[in-house]
């Protein structure tokens, strides 16, 4: 699921973006997850130096759930990258064995994340930029 939709994102990314899977985030001095996939600007993407990448950098965080990773997937990251200003964020679930979309956008009035859609089967949405993945 990482690969596949890691190559559908930075297909359909604008040139400016890259999708890039498995790459730390730095959140603070002591926080810095591993997001399963970010876009990211693509000018951090070719820096190949890098250990990790900002906030700032960062237009899109996309976490794969996983029986390992429920706790941290749910609770403890959403609220860490909505805490730093990454403006939006997936969470994708596992529902049957097919995947389950669940898109949200920070809200900049209360900066939590707001649910936007949940998506079986495909996905279209126009923000952080236009995309329209198969899910299947």
């Amino acid at each position: 699921m990482i690969r596949r939709l890691t190559a559908a994102l930075d297909e359909q990314a604008p040139e400016s973006l890259s999708a890039v899977d498995q790459m730390d985030v730095k959140l603070g001095h002591r926080t810095r997850p591993c997001p399963d996939i970010v876009v990211i600007d693509t000018f951090a993407a070719d820096d190949d130096e890098r250990t990790f990448y900002t906030p700032g950098e960062v237009h899109l965080v996309v976490e794969i759930v996983s029986p390992e990773s429920e706790d941290r997937d749910r609770k403890t990251k959403p609220f860490r990258y909505a805490e730093a200003g990454i403006r939006h964020f997936w969470q994708v679930e596992n529902n049957g064995g097919k995947p389950v979309v669940y898109v949200y956008e920070l809200d900049p009035a209360t900066g939590a994340y707001g649910l936007t859609g949940i998506h079986h089967g495909h996905l279209t949405v126009p923000v952080p930029f236009p995309l329209d993945i198969d899910l299947g």
